[in-house]
């Protein structure tokens, strides 16, 4: 996909803040720091148009990005990260699934685990959640730069088993640095709209 134009409009907390153009939106999941900004900035080839930061945590809103007029991304909190009070994590938690479970405008989530380990409780959780609202899911494994090609097919096979992955649902090798996996990405995601 060629990308003409890539902005920011609105970091929302709660629906009426939403934008409200009926524009595909695809929604960008995964445990804090695991490099969804990065994933974003890769995709959109863009420097930093999604902040990223190495302190966790930093995405506390639903960051809507408009693509080239036409669609949207959405960076929402990241999950899994134990230096936020128990009550901001459950508002996070509240916002997070009141935006899935409502939004119309939703076609995908883009779940993001970290190729070199097996995904997490919470990346299962995440899984199980999208599955129970029939919520398609493409899953990218970030940071294949990071092991060597001869064990990719090892983690691909821990990943699928550990989050128990549908069949309908697609898993994408992906490096934020090496651009490994775009074209697929991209041509799943335009596959949802």
């Amino acid at each position: 996909m060629k990308i003409n134009s890539a902005e920011i409009v609105i970091s929302a907390v709660k629906p009426d803040q939403y934008p409200s153009e009926a524009l595909p939106e695809f929604a960008l999941a995964g445990r804090s720091n695991v490099g969804k900004s990065s994933f974003i900035n890769k995709m959109l080839n863009r420097k930093n148009l999604a902040r990223t930061s190495s302190k966790p945590g930093k995405t506390q809103t639903l960051n809507f990005y408009l693509i080239n007029e036409a669609f949207h991304f959405v960076d929402v909190p990241g999950y899994g990260y134990a230096k936020v009070s128990k009550s901001e994590r459950a508002a996070w938690g509240e916002m997070i699934e009141t935006y899935f479970t409502s939004r119309e405008q939703l076609k995908a989530v883009i779940l993001i685990v970290d190729f070199r380990h097996e995904p997490t409780e919470d990346d299962v959780m995440m899984y199980d959640f999208l599955k129970h609202y029939e919520i398609p899911c493409i899953v990218i494994a970030t940071k294949a730069d990071k092991i060597p090609k001869g064990k990719w097919q090892k983690h691909l096979k821990i990943t699928k088993e550990k989050l128990n992955l549908d069949q309908n649902d697609q898993i994408v090798i992906f490096s934020s640095e090496t651009g490994e996996g775009k074209e697929k990405a991209w041509s799943i995601i335009e596959s949802y709209m």
